[in-house]
């Protein structure tokens, strides 16, 4: 017990020592910097794959992406809990082997599932090809086909969630995105590459993905490894430490199971009721929509390790600061981006595409997708707080009773209004939880601190975006020569973001606190 404690006071001098959370700030620029490449590459490729392939090929592709996200249901929580015990272990020197064996404990488990999906999904190809989706310019052989590649190329991308987690908790954010800036790369242009040169069909393109994955999960797993402390003993598998964490394990793996299928449902039952080409427009919509994540997830990647170990350090008044400044900074990130977006969908679309077929059957339910994920993304730090403490229940909860009213609704509002219907659900849902979930939350946590959540986190930097958004849209161009969109497009989006930026407290002090270290730095001559 005394050494334990001594260990937990070297961890609070260290973690004191600290300048300016250095390390969250460095996370934060790794992570915006290799999920930016990657949404970004993403997004300029997705007009080649329509051309070179065709919308109902791309709706098999957003099929692809939703499968991937139900392999989730099979995670169990054990990346979420490699995440926090490895960040948690990293304060203690003396539990090296404690860490190896519980990575080896976790990818051994992982490993078998991964299989046993790869297994389902190529058993149940014929079924879905046949059955499920409705396609009139691709054969059921050829959808058939492409969805067993899609199982093998599962087998070797899911436990890649497993190797984040460990590498996040160990908090080497700049090895695991340049890791995905390299393999995002590769995995992107050399598809694109096949495609033009070698073969234009769904066989080829998921070939290239099962290629991809086989080297992008070598190098996770490598990194990993060679990130643990060194110890005298190989790994080795413990089964009593998965037992030990199952109440954490088992409330992470019920909220995923819910939030995979929150946000996945949407996609699979329109994949049933609507015909492939329509289906194909919500998937392009979606896979717009979505990117807002790349915003999201490397804050929520670089803040969540450090507010474990804040909790376990119990250092609430440092823990109530990065969490409202990371609310801030996450409100600044996500709202002026996606309220552009909402405003000037059609306008950003037809840049994009330069197809005027495309935009009219895309642009308004990316509007309305883009302001829930929105809302979507204002939750997620909320909910890393919740992990940090370990405390999955409501979160769980508050999901369950979403699923069980989400499936019937969607299928009524797209029965009565079309795939727009599906989008203005995911919007009500969000706004729900926005406003419900972060009452509760605060009744047991950082309890009275959700009024300066809603006014100062989040309602001020929203009324800004808002209002000079709002304030650009009056003036909008009735052109549609596209150098004068872009030029427009980009005034407005500097104008948006910048105001907000500098109407926030947490981003206008860390701009006046880096200009004035600029200007107090001595003059030199070289």
């Amino acid at each position: 017990m005394a050494g334990d404690q001594a260990l937990i006071q070297m961890g609070m001098f260290e973690f004191a020592n600290l300048q300016n959370l250095s390390i969250v700030k460095r996370n934060i620029i790794a992570n915006f910097a290799g999920s930016g490449w990657t949404a970004l590459l993403a997004l300029l490729l997705i007009p080649i794959y329509l051309k070179l392939l065709g919308i109902e090929a791309w709706a098999v592709i957003g099929l692809y992406t939703s499968l991937q996200s139900l392999a989730l249901l099979l995670d169990l929580g054990l990346s979420a809990t490699l995440n926090r015990e490895m960040a948690r272990l990293s304060l203690q020197p003396a539990k090296a082997q404690e860490m190896r064996d519980l990575v080896r404990t976790f990818e051994l488990i992982y490993w078998g599932f991964a299989a046993a999906i790869g297994a389902i999904v190529f058993a149940a190809a014929p079924l879905i090809a046949n059955r499920w989706l409705h396609g009139n310019q691709l054969t059921a052989e050829t959808i058939t086909g492409a969805i067993r590649l899609m199982g093998l190329a599962i087998v070797f991308n899911w436990p890649f969630a497993l190797y984040s987690g460990g590498l996040l908790g160990l908090q080497r954010q700049v090895l695991l995105s340049g890791l995905n800036f390299g393999i995002s790369t590769f995995r992107g242009l050399g598809a694109v590459l096949i495609l033009w040169q070698l073969s234009r069909t769904l066989h080829a393109f998921f070939l290239w993905q099962v290629v991809s994955s086989v080297l992008q999960i070598c190098f996770a797993a490598w990194f990993l490894q060679h990130s643990l402390p060194t110890t005298k003993q190989p790994a080795r598998f413990h089964l009593e430490y998965l037992q030990s964490r199952w109440r954490f394990a088992a409330g992470m793996s019920g909220f995923t199971v819910m939030y995979v299928v929150l946000m996945q449902m949407d996609k699979i039952i329109l994949s049933r009721l609507l015909n492939l080409e329509t289906f194909g427009y919500y998937v392009l919509s979606s896979a717009v929509a979505a990117s807002l994540f790349v915003l999201i997830t490397p804050l929520f990647s670089a803040v969540f390790p450090r507010f474990t170990q804040l909790v376990a350090l119990e250092e609430q008044e440092g823990l109530k600061e990065i969490y409202h400044h990371s609310c801030q900074l996450m409100s600044v990130v996500i709202l002026p981006v996606s309220i552009v977006i909402a405003f000037f969908s059609k306008q950003i679309l037809f840049l994009w595409t330069g197809n005027a077929t495309t935009v009219e059957h895309t642009h308004l339910i990316l509007s309305v997708l883009i302001i829930g994920t929105a809302l979507n993304g204002l939750m997620h730090l909320p909910y890393a707080l919740q992990l940090a403490h370990g405390w999955t229940r409501l979160a769980f909860n508050l999901n369950l009773v979403m699923v069980l009213v989400l499936a019937p609704s969607i299928i009524l509002m797209v029965l009565r209004y079309g795939p727009i219907g599906a989008a203005i659900v995911w919007v009500i849902f969000n706004f729900g939880l926005v406003l419900v979930g972060v009452q509760l939350m605060h009744h047991r946590l950082l309890r009275g601190e959700q009024w300066r959540w809603y006014v100062e986190d989040v309602g001020l930097p929203l009324a800004v975006s808002l209002g000079t958004a709002l304030l650009c849209l009056l003036m909008a161009p009735t052109t549609s020569a596209r150098v004068s969109l872009l030029t427009f497009l980009a005034a407005t989006s500097l104008f948006v973001i910048g105001s907000t930026f500098l109407a926030t407290p947490v981003t206008r002090s860390a701009l006046f606190s880096y200009l004035r270290s600029r200007t107090s730095q001595p003059f030199r001559v070289s």
